[in-house]
């Protein structure tokens, strides 16, 4: 089969691998649509040593399902891999699972490839009529519905009261944005330091995108509950700053370093601070459904590029040139 590889930092290649072979409760999907994410990004610079080179990457797919009794059925693929006799699986929360597993770390290969093998009960079918590659969208838009979730549960008032700032408009954070309106959020502002993603955002999205650190960016203890989908020193500080007393912030970004928290106001002002990670299986498949039903929008904020053309489009993320949040590779 045809696969992306990633063979180092900074590179990729399209070349021929081995094609997989299901286990007994696994099948085999033929992908179609495949998103590139930010864990992605972060491995093909090298800062991942859970996915050292060579492997091939990509987790948020969608395809059919090739030999079997569910042969030719349209899915996309929740990616997260867990026992489910762990307790954490027994109780609902098999994100936090320590047996889980993920496409494109060791030992499973990612979905970058024309076919990839996943457990059964990971697939999840779509109807016909909906676009493959918004069926791609599920995985990264089940992020942020959970993220939205977590956040919504700790506030102290219903989400249509509340002023709402998510910073960072890539992928998660614009899906958070959107996900907080189809809650009933109102008010909704995302910080975006790319001109070109602010543009696409007002347009695709009817959001308010502001430049951080511009006038625009919401003032000092006024935001009920801030999502922060890019997770480094400066959003931390950010997010610490708007929030108000009594309100919550969703910390989302995988960056490295701990620093911009503002303890003492947390502690102070009795601020809720949590993490979110990936997603429960009640959340992605509420999330497809969601999509299915148009629920979320037109979802025009996603580029499609052929899948050997991956590397170019990694690098087009990679140099800000590529204007939309998300870019889905088609096989």
């Amino acid at each position: 089969m045809k696969a992306l590889v990633y063979l180092g930092p900074n590179s990729l290649i399209y070349r021929d691998e081995a094609e997989p072979v299901p286990q007994d409760d696994e099948v085999l999907v033929r992908v179609e649509a495949v998103g590139i994410c930010g864990s992605d990004m972060h491995a093909y610079h090298g800062f991942d040593s859970r996915r050292p080179a060579p492997l091939i990457l990509g987790h948020e797919a969608a395809g059919r399902i090739v030999g079997g009794s569910r042969n030719g059925e349209r899915v996309t693929i929740n990616p997260l891999v867990v026992d489910p006799a762990c307790p954490y699986a027994a109780e609902g929360r098999w994100h936090l699972s320590p047996t889980r597993q993920i496409i494109s770390m060791p030992p499973r290969p990612g979905a970058f490839a024309e076919f990839v093998r996943i457990p059964e009960r990971n697939v999840v079918a779509i109807p016909d009529a909906m676009p493959i590659a918004h069926a791609a969208l599920a995985e990264p838009v089940a992020v942020a519905w959970h993220a939205v979730r977590l956040g919504a549960e700790k506030l102290h008032q219903p989400l249509a009261r509340c002023r709402i700032a998510v910073l960072g408009g890539g992928a998660i954070g614009l899906a958070a944005a959107i996900v907080a309106r189809h809650f009933g959020g109102h008010g909704i502002t995302i910080g975006e330091p790319n001109e070109l993603r602010r543009k696409t955002i007002a347009a695709a999205e009817n959001f308010a995108a502001y430049a951080p650190g511009s006038t625009s960016q919401p003032t000092a203890d006024t935001i009920d509950l801030v999502i922060d989908a890019v997770g480094a020193a400066a959003t931390r500080a950010a997010a610490s700053a708007m929030v108000r007393p009594g309100g919550v912030i969703v910390h989302a970004g995988l960056l490295p370093g701990q620093d911009g928290l503002d303890i003492r106001k947390i502690t102070l002002q009795e601020v809720t601070f949590t993490g979110t990670y990936c997603y429960t299986p009640t959340d992605f498949r509420q999330t497809v459904d969601a999509l299915a039903s148009g629920a979320l929008g037109g979802l025009a904020w996603f580029d499609e590029r052929p899948l050997a053309d991956g590397a170019k489009a990694f690098n087009d993320i990679d140099t800000c040139s590529a204007s939309m949040p998300k870019l889905v590779l088609r096989c």
